[in-house]
């Protein structure tokens, strides 16, 4: 633990209620309204004038938890419907831009819809329909993304057959003229769909990026609850990434986001030799999985049921939560399996020291475990340290792929600002 006593670093806290758990209407107005207003997580490609009549609708039901999954998924689905048809409209008209920006918000409608996880027939809907808007958008974006269906050849154990993911290439890379590729692992609840919104930025600065989510979300073909499936995974994913002619093979750098944070720490390990460098932005390691530290943390930081929604993520049934308590920290603890004490790439760990979702503990341990790793922990700031997290990784990419960025030019491309 980070704090003297055994106890964990925000330990006076994990007793508390943030007041977003009453309803849902005290989530929008404590918790979401501005984010939702500024385009950013967990409203990217969102807008508040989409957002406000299902708000007014899901407030009017007065739904709160424990959430009817499917009850709460069916407010979304109107407004979503009417900016895709928008969307297809603008599209056969041929104006590209306009019909990119409307699919794209058509797909917010959607994610928050199946949000943080699909767990029900409705959401599971929303995630598919999600998909489909957010591909259409993507790709008629200025800088195009398109989905490649990676196979997965290193399968085993329950293993999906495919790793979907999304992929920028530069229109200048070549055989000739290879490009860094940026990797990023998505979260919890946010997948492929939403975290594209890092495209424009890397494209602007002439690198490909491949955005996958991380097994027990999203598509990734990953058996949920098999340690061992990651590893399986992302060799597949590598063994294509070496077949890209365009991708300079030295200049491979991984970024995982809150979840994918564990996942981009354990890549760092299990997969050296092909990184570059990895950042774990908000992950965990070992102590998220603790017992106590699950008992808290529906209540705290995460919009939702956030101990529920990892049980689901990690393949156990909601009814199979105590067993998921029980078995979590000796199942997939990267201290505990060994994985911390394996040489690793240059690793870039970096979180918010009040952090209510992984506990800061966790990296801690990391740098005292294998080789020597760079940190930076943002004081007085909760869950990745957002948003002084993000210019600190970066400057560190930057420097690591020895590119000349402009930070404060590359987090403009971040926030949605609608046109339409």
């Amino acid at each position: 633990m980070a704090a003297p006593g055994n106890k964990y670093f925000i330990q006076e806290k994990l007793n508390q209620t943030a007041p977003h758990h009453e309803s849902f209407k005290a989530l929008w107005e404590t918790k979401w309204k501005q984010p939702c207003g500024m385009g950013v997580y967990p409203f990217m490609f969102g807008t508040t004038k989409d957002f406000q009549p299902v708000v007014d609708s899901i407030v009017a039901k007065g739904l709160k938890r424990p959430y009817d999954w499917d009850e709460y998924a069916q407010c979304f689905f109107p407004k979503a419907e009417e900016l895709v048809a928008q969307a297809k409209a603008a599209e056969d008209e041929g104006n590209q831009e306009k019909a990119s920006e409307l699919y794209l918000r058509g797909s917010a409608i959607y994610r928050i819809a199946r949000f943080p996880a699909p767990r029900s027939e409705k959401q599971w809907y929303a995630w598919t329909k999600g998909k489909e808007a957010a591909i259409k958008g993507l790709g008629l974006a200025r800088f195009p993304m398109v989905q490649v269906d990676i196979p997965h050849v290193h399968a085993a154990n329950g293993d999906g057959p495919v790793l979907p993911g999304f992929y920028h290439l530069p229109a200048q890379a070549s055989d000739s003229h290879k490009v860094p590729l940026i990797i990023i692992f998505t979260g919890l609840d946010g997948y492929r769909t939403e975290l594209a919104v890092w495209k424009d930025g890397w494209a602007q600065l002439g690198c490909a990026m491949l955005v996958v989510e991380i097994p027990g979300t999203g598509d990734n073909p990953g058996a949920p609850s098999d340690p061992l499936s990651p590893d399986r995974v992302w060799s597949s994913m590598f063994d294509w990434i070496a077949k890209q002619e365009g991708v300079d093979q030295s200049r491979i750098v991984n970024w995982g986001f809150s979840t994918g944070g564990y996942y981009s720490i354990r890549a760092a390990h299990t997969h050296a030799d092909k990184l570059k460098g990895a950042v774990a932005l908000g992950g965990g390691a070992h102590h998220m999985f603790d017992p106590k530290w699950l008992d808290a943390v529906d209540d705290l930081e995460y919009p939702f049921d956030l101990a529920h929604t990892l049980c689901h993520k990690f393949g156990y049934a909601d009814e199979d939560f105590e067993l998921f308590k029980k078995e979590a920290r000796d199942k997939f603890s990267l201290l505990g399996t060994g994985v911390l004490d394996k040489p690793c790439t240059r690793l870039l760990l970096v979180n918010g020291t009040e952090d209510e979702i992984f506990p800061i503990d966790d990296y801690y341990l990391c740098l005292q475990h294998g080789n020597p790793k760079e940190a930076r922990f943002v004081p007085g700031f909760k869950h990745m340290g957002e948003p002084e997290s993000f210019a600190i990784v970066l400057r560190w990419i930057f420097k690591l792929l020895d590119i000349s960025g402009n930070v404060g030019q590359f987090l403009s491309t971040i926030p949605f600002k609608p046109k339409y």
